[in-house]
């Protein structure tokens, strides 16, 4: 990932869409048709009487019906499921939750053999077909349905796991932790990571700015490397994936004497800006939506505090396993020797992102206070020191929270002592 071109990431969406697996399905449909007419020649005559015509056709409307009811009753589901996930959890899951690999296969599958099965009637009717053409669609055919039996039992087991809470937040959770690993072994994604860009930057340097508002969804680093190297230029990466830039925001900044029209240009077609987030580069985004999950169950519509502390503990998880990641990767690698800069994560933004929400909506919420500060402690103990000061900060600002929002004095009594920092302060009312 860190080092993903351009078209790699264009080939990886475009992977993702329903249409591959209905093109595939329809060119079988095609292929059996060719295949009947060359092999025809090369099939005993005893195989060339056993399927004929009607037989084929037959099974190609039941098929085509079938495939069209299922389809349907799918699309409806799909949608059901999807006012759903948007009530219980979060919006921005929608696209986790019913863009995976199971969904798409399965209503690729329904539509692929549907439109299959209308290229084989419309072939039949056509007298398209021999005798052994007739038995090479009717084998393909079998073939199919087998296919179809095979995703109807995935689609039907993933139906039932598919509006679960737990199963959107497992799905949240491992995007995340995907783009944190990322990160963690790759800390400017393929360039020099900085902690103080800004600091960095020389005076007099060139700002490239977008042409367009929005988010900054993917960065052709291999190309920006590529183009530094070509060019004789430094490049300050400015806003890194997740970034909300305007036209007046810098992209990158480049220093050198190659940094002209030209660069600016070619930097503009290395960054792929667009409407929404995307969860592949930007870990703050699964944080924030992992946020928004506690906070929604926190409502007092839901009211369900065990979502929120089911949350608090991914992200002690997700944080912790990144804090491993990140010691080990740093013994045993060095910063690659390029001419751009990226800044770093930020640790403080990445526990305000997940943890305030759940601070503030679930303030008045003993248990949820209380989980939350022994996962802060858990952080703060790893013996991360950046993560340690970012951890203690976040559970200070929780205790401020729920200090004001917790009703009794024997509850205020009961966290303080789990607050680094404020135990054994009597701070308190």
């Amino acid at each position: 990932m860190s080092l993903t071109g351009r078209w790699d990431w264009v080939l990886r969406q475009a992977a993702r869409k329903l249409w591959l697996t209905v093109v595939f399905y329809i060119l079988a449909g095609l292929l059996s048709v060719l295949l009947g007419a060359l092999l025809e020649p090369l099939l005993p005559a005893r195989f060339l009487a056993l399927v004929t015509a009607d037989s084929a056709d037959r099974v190609l409307g039941i098929l085509a019906s079938s495939m069209l009811a299922v389809t349907t009753f799918s699309l409806a589901t799909m949608v059901t499921a999807q006012a759903a996930v948007t009530s219980n959890t979060s919006p921005r899951a929608t696209t986790l939750v019913l863009d995976n690999e199971v969904t798409r296969h399965a209503l690729g599958v329904f539509i692929g053999s549907f439109l299959f099965s209308l290229v084989g009637i419309v072939a039949l009717k056509t007298q398209l077909l021999g005798n052994g053409g007739h038995v090479v669609l009717f084998i393909i055919t079998l073939a199919v349905i087998a296919l179809i039996i095979v995703a109807l039992l995935r689609w039907i087991e993933h139906l039932s796991q598919l509006v679960r809470v737990s199963e959107t937040t497992d799905r949240v959770e491992a995007v995340t932790r995907a783009a944190l690993e990322e990160w963690a072994r790759h800390p400017g994604l393929g360039a020099m990571a900085c902690s103080d860009l800004q600091s960095r930057i020389p005076d007099g340097s060139r700002a490239v700015r977008p042409l367009k508002t929005g988010y900054v969804r993917h960065i052709d680093m291999r190309g920006l490397i590529a183009l530094a190297d070509s060019l004789a230029v430094d490049v300050y990466v400015r806003s890194p994936p997740g970034a909300f830039v305007g036209l007046n925001t810098s992209l990158v900044c480049l220093a050198g004497e190659g940094a002209g029209p030209e660069a600016e240009a070619a930097v503009r077609e290395l960054f792929v800006i667009g409407a929404t987030r995307t969860f592949d580069y930007d870990p703050r985004f699964g944080l924030i939506v992992l946020g928004e999950i506690a906070s929604r169950a926190l409502s007092p519509g839901i009211n369900d505090p065990g979502t929120a502390i089911d949350v608090i503990g991914r992200a002690v998880r997700l944080f912790s396993r990144w804090a491993g990641t990140r010691a080990e990767c740093s013994k045993a690698s060095t910063q690659p020797a390029v001419r751009v800069w990226m800044p770093e994560l930020s640790l403080s933004d990445m526990l305000d992102d997940v943890f305030t929400p759940i601070a503030r909506d679930g303030a008045a919420s003993l248990s949820v206070q209380m989980r939350l500060q022994k996962g802060l402690g858990l952080l703060a103990g790893l013996g991360h020191a950046p993560l340690s000061a970012a951890a203690g900060h976040q559970s200070r600002r929780a205790w401020a929270y729920a200090e004001q929002a917790l009703a009794m004095d024997f509850e205020r009594e009961a966290l303080l002592p789990l607050v680094p920092g404020l135990a054994g302060s009597g701070k308190g009312r």
